[in-house]
């Protein structure tokens, strides 16, 4: 059987509503914590999790098209 985790909030460490397993891929997932009712954007590889930090898209510069 393979090994499975549970997710957790890169917020807060709380346990989310979502496993993984060793073969899990996960490309921009919007990961939600129901705890601190806060959304990450994250990869999953491996058992291994990286969260994505984006640039705000508020404070950006408009284009001039």
């Amino acid at each position: 059987m393979k090994t499975t985790e549970w997710l957790r909030c890169p917020v807060c460490g709380g346990k989310t509503r979502d496993r993984i397993r060793e073969d899990t891929v996960l490309k921009n997932y919007p990961l939600y914590c129901p705890k601190c009712k806060q959304e990450a954007l994250i990869d999953v590889t491996n058992l291994q999790i990286t969260v994505i930090t984006e640039p705000d898209t508020l404070d950006a510069e408009p284009m001039n098209v």
